[in-house]
Formats: C-alpha cells, structure tokens, sequence
C-alpha cells in the first residue's frame, strides 16, 4: 500500500523560498500520478501542481504558475520547489497519489492522502 510523508514546510518570508518533499513508500509508486494541493485556513482544497506517472507531464494552477516547480525521482521521492512566495501562499500543503486525467489535479481522483505541512509566508 502506498503511504506519502510530506516534509519541508516552515516560516518564510515574502519573496522567500521553500522546497517542500514528499517520500512515498510501497511499490505501486510509479503507477501513480501525484500531487500538491493545499488548504488555508477557512477554504476549500485546492490543487497546486500534479505530474504523470512518469515525470513527463506536469500541471500547475494559475496561481502558481512560474513560482513553484515539481518534479519527481526514480527514488520514490517527490518535491515542489516554491519562489516568490506569497502570504496567500500559506496553506497545509499536502501530497496526494491518484490517476489524474491529463495530468489535472481533480480533488475527486486523489486515493492516498499524505498528513501535510504548513507552509506560512509572515514578515
């Protein structure tokens, strides 16, 4: 059964950058797609980025487009690189495993959850 563990989350700056990863254990890894979603305080869960299984493709929400980058390793590892961030940034931060249609972070495709990470951006 895959299991995700995210890490990396903290206290940052505006402008400031984080790189959040996620260790996944099983081995039905590579079947999976994964994502990054994120919820703040008080609003729904959003998807951030999701790649394919193989690394080829990956999505990102306007939001984020241009600041953060995901990528993933042959070492069942995934990670989501964030620049520029932003206070609006400031979510639990969570991993999540599923077959997502062309690459699209659809809330309703996620089967395995992580635990997450806050992320806050504060001066």
């Amino acid at each position: 059964q895959l299991q995700l563990v995210e890490s990396g989350g903290g206290l940052v700056q505006p402008g400031g950058s984080l790189r959040l990863s996620c260790a996944a254990s099983g081995f039905t890894f590579n079947y999976y797609d994964i994502g990054w979603f994120r919820q703040a305080p008080g609003k729904e869960r959003e998807g951030v980025s999701c790649i394919d299984s193989s690394g080829g493709r990956t999505n990102y929400a306007d939001s984020v487009k241009g600041r953060f980058a995901m990528s993933r390793d042959n070492a069942k590892m995934v990670y989501l690189q964030m620049n520029s961030l932003k206070p609006e940034d400031t979510a639990v931060y969570y991993c999540a495993a599923g077959l997502f249609p062309d690459s699209d972070c659809i809330f309703e495709f996620v089967e395995v959850w992580g635990q997450g990470t806050l992320v806050t951006v504060s001066s």
